[in-house]
């Protein structure tokens, strides 16, 4: 696992998302909302695990840029946000 710290967002942005994911350990669940709003969602647990919530029907082209992005945010890597209608909602633990 990379740690996070040296997680630069050239590097968040350039990785094989497949490579990306498992450099810092976080798992892909695939959610059951089916709602066109619904773009994915991160959650970090205390313990530092990550989990990326993928809705199961978009294009794999677009959740590469989402999960980037989700990453960056649970991260702390600093990014560029994300043009409408992308929005993120952060919820304290």
């Amino acid at each position: 696992m990379t740690l996070v710290a040296t997680l630069t967002a050239a590097h968040l942005l350039s990785a094989p998302l497949p490579d990306l994911l498992a450099e810092v350990g976080a798992q892909v669940i695939f959610s059951s909302i089916h709602d066109e709003v619904f773009f994915g969602a991160v959650t970090k647990c205390r313990d530092g695990r990550i989990a990326l919530h993928r809705p199961a029907d978009r294009p794999d082209w677009e959740w590469d840029a989402i999960a980037r992005s989700l990453l960056g945010s649970a991260l702390d890597v600093p990014l560029t946000p994300l043009p409408v209608p992308f929005i993120s909602v952060t919820v304290p633990a």
